[in-house]
């Protein structure tokens, strides 16, 4: 499909009336609907193959080849409303299209500028952002402070029309999130938020703004983490701080091994607890199904031509890096 096109028509035009409409109705709801719909399938498989242990043994063979032909069906059907409802964002323009981009700036001194910078702010920013998080306490509070921030990003961007924050939640898939190390993911079905409640606090801005950044109908994982990044910018000192945080640890994977003991070294005590913290929380994942569960989301980003897979999410230096930005971090536009 043209991206023009896409861009144009879908992301700019359904989907963007779309979102606020749904995003609205779903975080009316006290639960996860993606919740909802798995126990719905769960009953629907369970009702079917009851049924097939029924059949006769004469027509079983033919009850089962209706099971699985439903299936297939139901299967495609469910494919189509993810398309219409935010899958065609993967064939969008990318985010840079109408920004000051350019990949050549990215060179090894400015990721080594940048880390350093990440070091002063990061050391600045922890003690008033752990301040705040005592008013803070709740992921619906937290939506509250954030909403704000993701609107100037959005409009730093350039959108016309905004997309809604959704409120985040917790899902019965939260000891999935713990084993497989998922910090957050948007249900794109219902367009809602689902936040790992093992997240720290410090996590949850940037965590939050990243799954906004998918409702804003940016898919590819690099894109939604710039949205991200551009919303912890504009917010608070716990968002400021949350979103360096997270850009520390990208920046940590492109510098230089030799060089990475002497930034480290940088850090004041608070933030190096904090990370120290994360990685202990990382650590708790079970191996087998972290390895399961990414290489089937590589998968699927790749089927849906990201063709970074996994990669991608590391692929936001890039962006912050490469695209020209004001005195304040907003960038500049074309």
């Amino acid at each position: 499909m043209n991206p023009a096109w896409v861009e144009r028509v879908y992301a700019r035009g359904w989907y963007a009336a779309l979102q606020p409409i749904v995003t609205s109705l779903s975080s009316l709801a006290p639960v996860a609907l993606l919740d909802v719909w798995i126990a719905l399938t769960l009953l629907a498989v369970a009702w079917t193959a009851w049924r097939v242990l029924r059949a006769r043994s004469g027509t079983r063979i033919r009850a089962v080849a209706r099971a699985l032909a439903r299936g297939i069906v139901a299967a495609a059907v469910v494919y189509i409303v993810f398309l219409a409802c935010w899958g065609l964002n993967y064939r969008r323009q990318p985010i840079t299209e109408g920004l000051d981009f350019d990949r050549s700036r990215v060179t090894a001194a400015d990721v080594d500028a940048a880390s350093l910078r990440a070091v002063a702010e990061l050391n600045r920013l922890h003690q008033p952002a752990h301040v705040d998080l005592q008013t803070t306490p709740t992921l619906a509070a937290m939506r509250v402070r954030l909403a704000p921030a993701f609107a100037a990003a959005q409009r730093a961007l350039g959108l016309q029309r905004l997309a809604t924050p959704g409120r985040p939640k917790i899902s019965i898939l939260s000891p999935f999130f713990r084993w497989a190390t998922v910090d957050g993911m948007m249900n794109p079905l219902g367009l809602e938020v689902i936040v790992n409640p093992e997240v720290l606090s410090v996590e949850q801005p940037f965590v939050i703004a990243h799954e906004w950044g998918h409702l804003a109908g940016w898919a590819r994982e690099s894109e939604a983490s710039y949205v991200g990044w551009l919303t912890c910018r504009s917010g608070d000192h716990v968002a400021r701080y949350s979103g360096w945080l997270s850009l520390y640890w990208h920046l940590r994977r492109d510098l230089p091994p030799q060089r990475l003991p002497a930034v480290d070294r940088m850090l004041g005590a608070g933030p190096r607890r904090d990370l120290a913290a994360i990685a202990a929380r990382l650590r708790r994942g079970q191996p087998m199904v972290q390895q399961a569960s990414w290489r089937t989301y590589e998968q699927f980003l790749r089927a849906n031509r990201v063709d970074a897979g996994l990669r991608s999410y590391d692929e936001v230096v890039t962006l912050i890096l490469g695209t020209t930005a004001d005195a304040e971090g907003r960038p500049i536009r074309r």
